[in-house]
């Protein structure tokens, strides 16, 4: 596992990136003051942005299947936890931007190299609680009585396909 984002990991099967890049900013509010340079203060943290950037090799490295659940995540809008490969968690993101960019066409007119471009952005605290609980960010839900062991659990995100699997019956 490269990186996982919620239920979707990141890995050189799946959907593998050559790059990882992290912006933050800090927000200081200013002042204009006469005869003086301008007063300035920390007032907290701004965005946090991440840009992840990958390739699939149709038949050889990902799958381009991967692309569509990533737009079907975004389509829902809820945030998902980022969590790299060491275990390091980045906190709850929601996808800002999917950007795809597909070359090198076979006879069928199916491109055999696909780039992509995700970008993320950090969500505040109540999307993680509701992402914790199952539900959707835009419910405005909170953790149950703040505790994640407490959390209901939900149905399986509209992302992922349930179906029941059907067994062989055994012969006699």
């Amino acid at each position: 596992m490269l990186v996982s984002l919620g239920q979707f990991v990141f890995s050189t099967e799946i959907a593998p990136f050559h790059q990882f890049q992290r912006q933050r900013t800090w927000k200081h509010a200013s002042n204009s003051r006469v005869g003086a340079r301008d007063s300035t203060q920390y007032v907290g943290q701004g965005e946090d942005t991440i840009r992840i950037e990958g390739m699939i090799a149709t038949g050889e490295i990902g799958t381009p299947l991967s692309l569509d659940i990533l737009e079907a995540m975004a389509n829902v809008g809820d945030a998902h936890v980022l969590v790299d490969g060491t275990g390091r968690i980045y906190g709850a993101f929601t996808v800002d931007s999917l950007n795809e960019t597909h070359s090198y066409f076979n006879f069928l007119g199916v491109a055999l190299k696909i780039e992509f471009e995700l970008t993320l952005k950090v969500a505040d605290n109540e999307a993680l609680g509701a992402t914790v609980d199952g539900g959707s960010q835009n419910e405005k839900a909170a953790p149950a009585n703040g505790k994640v062991d407490n959390a209901p659990m939900s149905e399986a995100p509209p992302y992922i396909k349930t179906g029941k699997t059907k067994r062989a019956k055994k012969g006699k």
